[in-house]
Parts: C-alpha cells; structure tokens; sequence
C-alpha cells in the first residue's frame, strides 16, 4: 500500500474551534497531529454590547450590511433568537444591500434566506472596502460584523464618508488561558520535530509568534519557517499576508479560503519531499519519517531519521563521525557510541536494505545508493 499524502510529517495545529475536525483531516491523509493552540474564541451571545448592537439594527434596519465571517453571521442570528430578536433582525437585515466577504460569509447570507448585493473575490477584507466606497454613503446606515481588528479600517473608512456605523461585535479572539500547549508547539517546530503548523485565523499566526517571543524563542521560530524545513500552512489570503508580516517568507496556501483545500496545498507542498532511491537492491520510498520498503513501511524515531537525512543529502559520500555527533548531540566530541547505537539501530530496523548504511573506518559513514535521488535534498534532520 502506498505511502499516504502527509504519512511521515507531524503537524501542529493552532487552531481552537472545530481543532478535532481539522486533526481528523490530516490524520487521513498519514499525519501525526500535534495541538498547540494559540487561539481562543469568545463568542458574544451573552455580551451587553452585542445584544445592544442587535437592538439598534432590528429598530432601524440599516441600509447596508457587511458580512465579514460565516461563522460569525450565524453566531449572530442565533443570538439574536435566543433573545427574542430573531425575525425582526431578519426583517431589518432582508431589505439591505449586504456585501459579504467571500463564499463562507455569502453562504451564511443565503442561508439565513437573505440575498447577497455583492461580494468580494476573495476573503481580504480591503477587497471589500471599494465596493462600499463606490456607493453615495453619506447618511446612510451601514451595519458592519466586525472580524476581529481587520475591520476597523473599513468601519474608519465608511465614517469617514459619512456613513452611520453600527459595529456588530460577535466574537473575539484572545489568548489561550493556558499558553502551555502553544509553547510546546514553538519548541516543537523550533528544534525540528514538527514538520509544518497550519493557521485557520491571523491572530493564530499572531499568538503563537507572541508566545514564542514572550520565551525569546521567535527568531528562532522564523528561521524554522524559512530555512529550517518548517512549513506554515494558512486557510486564506489574510492569514497568509499575516503570516508574511510576521516575517513567513512563502507560507503555503490555497486559491480558495477553505479547510480542505489548505491540507490539500499542504500535502502537495510535501509531495515534493518524496524520495524514491535503491538500497542494498531494494526500491525505497522515504517521506519524513516513513519509509517504505516493498509492501512494509517503517517509521524512524528523531534520531534515526536524522541520521539518515544527514547521509541521504550526500548519498555515497563518507559523513564524518564529528560531523554526525556535532549535528545530532550538538558537540563533535559527544560520546561516538551514541553514534554507533543509533546507527545500529537504524541497520536493524531497515532490515536487508540496512546494509547500504556502511562505515567508513576512522572517518564516519556513507548510504550506499545505488539510483540516484530527486534533486530536492532532505531536510537536515528532517
């Protein structure tokens, strides 16, 4: 049976709602799932200012609506019937040209039995702004579901032009309670052991870098995402251009702002990391930590795999025990039967094919390969 798409990587995940989901999608397709969430979402249903906002909308429907969430306009007129106010918010809000940002919020809309006026190519929330602006705004009432701070500028911006701004705050993001588990993820990826972090929301990409600082630990943090083989996963063009700003250099993400789709862009990103080589006779397929070998696959513990990642971007050349022992212990004179154990191990596990890992006598070991490998190296310690 082949190797699954993301079978040999571990991913961490930041996300707090609907995290189970997400975990179950990736473990389809072969993953380890690490939760570290860096996120917390605090509905409103029971916040004076919501239930204030949801009054004022209902006794004097507004002439616009801007959708910015999905999740967030069902949040809303859920809480608007659980407080007696549900058909006269749907009244107020029916009659209004609503703007909605993207396909979740626009299929929000239409199932609330509304119709979407307009809405924007993507899910960026200054995609949405020029929309708006090109209609003669001045004295008219514009009901705004707020997302967070990204839609200050816009409810700024409609001000600006005159515009009578009812802000519609729904839900807030914030920092977990507990930050232990994000931590564990930061020192996670920063010493290798996850392969990529995937973000559902651009305060997730915010929050974890925040607590990576909080422990001094955010450059590091960003040298993992952009040398260190770490991969950052994003759901839509906002994380990403988040993401980006916190100084991601090529976070992955896809055309359309969907779940789905960010663990299909993230299992097309890794495909690349396949390797396919010959040892000892036998077509081996490596992906992370997996290996497989015929119909059997075996995984790699950390330092196994490191070991094999070190020789297999230099297949055929003589590794020098220092080299392994600086990389691996983080010193040249560590303990070399340390070396020799892991190695013996790795032998034992890889079975025949084993044998292609051979030592080089008072210098170090080389892999044996003979088929050359992809042109792509492995990540050091991968």
């Amino acid at each position: 049976m082949p190797l699954r798409p993301l079978e040999g990587y571990t991913v961490g995940v930041t996300a707090d709602r609907r995290w189970e989901d997400q975990a179950e999608l990736l473990r389809r397709r072969g993953a380890r799932v690490l939760h570290g969430p860096s996120i917390a979402t605090q509905y409103l249903a029971s916040d004076e200012a919501l239930r204030s906002a949801t009054a004022s909308v209902a006794g004097e429907p507004p002439d616009y609506l801007v959708a910015t969430t999905g999740i967030g306009m069902r949040a809303w007129l859920e809480a608007a019937q659980a407080w007696g106010m549900g058909e006269a918010l749907l009244s107020a809000l029916t009659p209004a040209r609503i703007v909605a940002r993207g396909p979740k919020s626009a299929g929000a809309v239409q199932a609330a039995g509304m119709t979407v006026w307009q809405s924007s190519p993507n899910e960026r929330l200054d995609q949405l702004l020029p929309l708006l602006l090109a209609e003669s705004l001045e004295g008219k009432r514009v009901a705004v579901q707020e997302a967070g701070a990204e839609a200050v500028d816009i409810t700024l911006a409609l001000r600006k032009r005159g515009a009578d701004v009812v802000e519609v705050p729904v839900y807030r993001w914030r920092m977990p309670d507990d930050t232990g588990p994000a931590l564990r993820l930061v020192d996670a990826a920063c010493d290798g052991r996850v392969d990529a972090v995937t973000f559902t929301s651009a305060p997730a990409v915010q929050n974890l870098f925040a607590v990576a600082a909080h422990h001094n630990r955010d450059q590091h943090l960003r040298r993992a995402f952009n040398s260190g083989g770490l991969v950052a996963a994003c759901v839509g063009a906002v994380c990403a251009g988040v993401a980006r700003d916190e100084g991601i250099e090529a976070p992955v993400e896809p055309a359309i702002g969907r779940l789905g789709l960010m663990i299909r862009a993230l299992s097309d990103r890794f495909e690349d990391r396949r390797r396919t080589l010959v040892l000892a006779g036998t077509e081996v397929v490596v992906q992370g930590f997996a290996v497989q070998i015929g119909d059997r696959t075996v995984e790699m513990p950390p330092l196994e795999q490191a070991v094999f990642a070190l020789l297999a971007n230099r297949p055929g050349a003589v590794v020098s025990r220092p080299v392994l022992l600086q990389k691996l212990w983080g010193s040249p004179t560590a303990d070399p039967h340390l070396l020799e154990a892991t190695i013996t191990r790795l032998r034992r596990r890889l079975g025949p094919c084993g044998a292609a890992l051979r030592p080089s006598p008072g210098r170090g070991y080389r892999l044996d390969v003979t088929a050359p490998m992809a042109a792509t190296a492995l990540p050091d310690g991968a």
